[in-house]
């Protein structure tokens, strides 16, 4: 599996002083070097954390792969279709959340999406879904076009330590299976940290793992070097 590491909250502790430090860019550099194989931001319409001069900075100094996630929204759209990421990954988005909360409804709104992508993959650009691990919405994701999905791990995360372990791991599993029998690569995030991104090993296929909070939150006490490099030894 390869790790692409989200950088979204050194931007959020930039933004809350309003000044350059501590630096997202410096932050992807340092991530790349200890092994991330991918970088990923979330661009949201509130801007409340990664910048548009953000992305239009990683795109020119980032050694890896810049993966940006984004909602249907039209003017991100045409920022991805101008810088032209390695991936984008599609997320709900509401502007009252803390962070993304579930997965996209790719079967409720199936044109809508496959609408949106389409200019995206005419572009080249790697377009990955970010949605439940539920059948119905990786039937849903094989329609669309898109290469890749991203299996929320969030309830498995919440689960984990708990007699609810096993029912969520099932799901994630499973969906996996489905989404690779549907011609489908399948990446994987959120909620994932150091203590259970363990059974990620346990899924056949799984492409790469998509973590930010736990590594950062590591890296306040151990460093963002150390936090990237630990992380990366464990999903080999």
């Amino acid at each position: 599996m390869l790790l692409g590491v989200n950088i979204d909250h050194v931007a959020t502790l930039r933004n809350a002083r309003g000044g350059f430090e501590p630096d997202p860019i410096k932050a992807a550099d340092v991530c790349e070097q200890n092994g991330a194989t991918s970088i990923t931001t979330h661009l949201r319409e509130d801007r409340r954390h990664i910048k548009d001069e953000d992305v239009y900075t990683l795109i020119k100094t980032l050694k890896t792969k810049l993966n940006l996630e984004m909602a249907m929204a039209d003017d991100i759209q045409r920022i991805a279709l101008e810088i032209k990421p390695h991936s984008i990954c599609l997320v709900p988005e509401k502007r009252q959340e803390i962070t993304t909360e579930g997965g996209l409804d790719v079967a409720g709104q199936l044109e809508k999406v496959t609408q949106f992508i389409k200019p995206l993959l005419d572009a080249g650009i790697v377009v990955s879904l970010f949605i439940d691990p539920e059948a119905t919405q990786v039937e849903a994701s094989a329609k669309t076009g898109a290469q890749f999905i991203e299996m929320h791990t969030g309830s498995y995360s919440e689960a984990f330590g708990t007699d609810k372990e096993e029912e969520e791991f099932r799901k994630l599993k499973n969906a996996a299976a489905l989404a690779q029998k549907l011609g489908l690569k399948v990446n994987a995030g959120h909620g994932l940290n150091y203590e259970n991104v363990h059974r990620m090993h346990e899924i056949e296929g799984l492409y790469e793992l998509n973590i930010g909070h736990s590594i950062i939150s590591r890296a306040v006490f151990y460093g963002l070097p150390e936090a990237v490099r630990k992380m990366a030894d464990l999903i080999k």
